[in-house]
């Protein structure tokens, strides 16, 4: 598989803990930083200690041996200080033990792990200030047109075969998404499937000791087709039991979370819903269009939004403190809003009928007009313009334009 230098870039002072999707590239990025400093002359490779906590090998390990394979390092290089990489490490027990010693001792050290609400808890409790977060997303659409050797030059969009590399390249992003293993695959979909099987059985069942991994499957798929759609857990509780199977709120909300955890999906509430209501009635979406688009064929006009969805989750990541992206529904419904942006985006896969340009364009003007320091912008399939309706401008842009500002 060809290789791509991420922008990634990581303060030699500080020690990490990438979080991501599994195979979004964090242990990627562990080899870009050792061959980073490598390439430098100055290092050696012994001046590395990289464990997999994924390998068969090691699999057993309890959390207090861990520092026996530290130790093991020191007796061979007993005067080094060495960069430590901790690959997928939330696998063992009581690993934050290790990652805080290691840190009160100076060392400069990388951690990976595919478990949001484990990692953020124990960065946040256990860890303290040691370690600084790093989410690792699956590519980018422009990362994906570098690996693909497309340059973007100055004024690109005016160069009649750089666009159409752009928009060819961008119709299997569309579809396959941003995991760079599937890139090279000629069946993508196939890997993909393979992928998500492994998050749901083995970040979100066995992980949570899940006893019923059935709902789980009927849940993503409801979710699926609820993509766009606010849902209230009533209403997904309510499909749930349509089924013959019985769930409890509580139950519900756990395996919310479990899914929320593994970075499968993301979850955006109302802008002017109460904090206790944010919680129960949200808009969801998935964490790749290529798993989003096992669920369906075709499906555009959800897989549009999903990927706006995505692409704006990785300029404004949420965290549990702070909700950064929501979306608007009072009256009328705007997709998404950004506060500290004050940017409004309505996404339509074209508006060219009267139907679909008044609900779109009408409902983004009524919000506008209420909330008059947002700026307003619709995303299409393929039409760009600016349009002007009782005294509000709209930007429209193609989401392949949009992705690449």
């Amino acid at each position: 598989m060809k290789l791509l230098q991420r922008g990634v870039i990581f303060d030699a002072k500080s020690s990490y803990v990438l979080i991501g999707i599994r195979r979004a590239g964090k242990s990627y990025t562990l080899y870009q930083d050792i061959l980073s400093k490598l390439s430098s002359g100055v290092m050696k490779v012994e001046d590395f200690l990289y464990i997999n906590f994924e390998d068969e090998r090691i699999a057993p390990i309890k959390g207090n041996e861990l520092g026996l394979i530290i130790d093991s390092y020191w007796e061979l290089y007993d005067q080094k200080r060495p960069y430590i990489y901790l690959d997928e490490i939330q696998n063992i027990d009581g690993w934050e033990k290790l990652a805080r010693r290691l840190t009160e001792e100076k060392r400069k050290v990388m951690i990976t792990g595919s478990n949001a609400k484990m990692l953020s808890h124990e960065i946040a409790s256990t860890l303290g200030g040691s370690y600084v977060q790093r989410h690792i997303y699956p590519f980018s659409f422009k990362e994906y047109l570098d690996y693909h050797s497309v340059s973007l030059t100055r004024n690109w969009e005016f160069s009649s075969d750089l666009r159409r590399a752009v928009i060819r390249h961008f119709a299997e992003y569309f579809n396959y998404g941003g995991f760079a293993e599937s890139f090279d695959k000629v069946d993508k979909r196939e890997w993909i499937t393979s992928l998500y099987q492994k998050i749901l059985m083995g970040d979100i069942v066995e992980r949570n000791k899940n006893r019923n991994p059935r709902i789980l499957r009927l849940l993503a798929r409801k979710l699926a087709e609820c993509v766009m759609q606010p849902t209230t857990l009533k209403r997904l509780e309510n499909i749930i039991k349509s089924t013959g199977d019985n769930i409890s709120p509580t139950v519900l909300k756990d395996y919310l979370s479990y899914m929320e955890d593994a970075y499968l999906i993301i979850s955006i509430p109302n802008l002017i819903s109460p904090i206790t209501e944010q919680q129960t009635i949200m808009k969801r979406y998935f964490a790749d269009n290529g798993i989003l688009g096992l669920f369906f064929v075709g499906g555009e006009t959800k897989l549009l939004e999903n990927l706006v969805a995505v692409q704006l989750n990785r300029q404004y990541p949420s965290t549990p403190d702070e909700q950064r992206l929501f979306y608007y529904n009072k009256g009328v419904e705007v997709d998404f809003c950004v506060p500290e942006d004050n940017l409004a985006i309505q996404v339509s896969f074209n508006i060219d009928d009267s139907t679909t340009y008044e609900r779109e364009v009408g409902g983004i003007v009524k919000f506008l007009k209420a909330y008059k320091h947002y700026h307003g912008m619709i995303i299409t399939w393929d039409t760009e313009r600016q349009i002007t309706e009782d005294g509000v401008t709209i930007d429209v842009v193609p989401i392949w334009k949009w992705l690449l500002r």
